[in-house]
This record gives structure tokens, sequence and C-alpha cells, in this order.
């Protein structure tokens, strides 16, 4: 059974985005993008010990639904739900909004789970510089400095 990566973000094109950058390097994981934070915990009630690394947004934007737009929730809500849980694996923040970003991640820690902040920017660059490095670092681990010849 793959380990899986769990990502909420809302946007098509961010998505893709993320996609891309993960295809090489960790395609053997198995990729989930949720755009509702209900839908994320659901999946987490049966996979939460099979994920390796999460995203989570803050604000998503409104959905359709039969003819109206419904409102989805916060990523508030899933950092919530994980602080209820033993953690498992590293969580990347990425959000603008800073203060939203702040409360995910002090319940988060208090909770036990370790962290990572993103803050996007110029559209979709901070994909694959700040958040690749972020989602990297967070499935193995910090880069260590090859050790030095001592002849």
């Amino acid at each position: 059974m793959a380990m899986k990566i769990a990502v909420l973000e809302d946007n098509l094109d961010r998505r893709e985005a993320m996609r891309v950058c993960l295809k090489d390097r960790f395609s053997h994981f198995d990729l989930r993008f949720f755009a509702i934070p209900k839908e994320m915990t659901r999946f987490f009630d049966d996979h939460l010990s099979e994920t390796i690394a999460i995203s989570l947004d803050h604000d998503l934007d409104l959905q359709p639904e039969v003819g109206r737009l419904t409102d989805p929730g916060t990523g508030r809500e899933v950092a919530d739900y994980l602080a209820g849980h033993h953690p498992v694996c590293p969580v990347i923040l990425h959000s603008t909004n800073s203060l939203a970003a702040s409360g995910m991640e002090l319940v988060l820690r208090e909770a036990g789970w370790q962290t990572f902040r993103v803050v996007p920017f110029d559209d979709l660059a901070w994909i694959a510089t700040d958040w690749f490095r972020a989602m990297r670092r967070a499935i193995v681990g910090p880069v260590k400095k090859a050790a030095e010849n001592p002849f």
C-alpha cells in the first residue's frame, strides 16, 4: 500500500503546479488533493496512519453546489482534527493569511505535530521553490552536509 501525501488546496492551477513538482521525485507516493476540509478529514479517518506528509491552505474559495455557492470551511478545521490525533507526519501550512496560519501552527505544535510554514508569493513561483523544499524536507528530512574529508 502506497504512502500518501494529502494536500488541502482548492485552486486548480496550484494543484497542477504541486503535482508537477512532486511527479519526478515522489511519484511512488499516492498524492491526494482536497478542496473541502470535511472530505480531507473523512479521508484521514481511514488513511491518516498511511500519510507521509500533509499540506494545508487556510482560506478556501466558495464551492458551487446545485445552483448556489457554499462555504467549504477552512484549513483550521483540518488542523483541529489533526490536533486530536497522534502526530504521524509533518504538516506544511501554505497560506497568505498569516494570522490564521499562526493559529493552525499553534494548535498543531501544541499537539506535537511538526510544522513548516510557506508563504505564497509571485502567483505560482513559490510552489517550485519554497513549497517543494518544505515538502521534500517533510518527506525525507533535512539535507545533511557531506562529511568533510579529514585527509
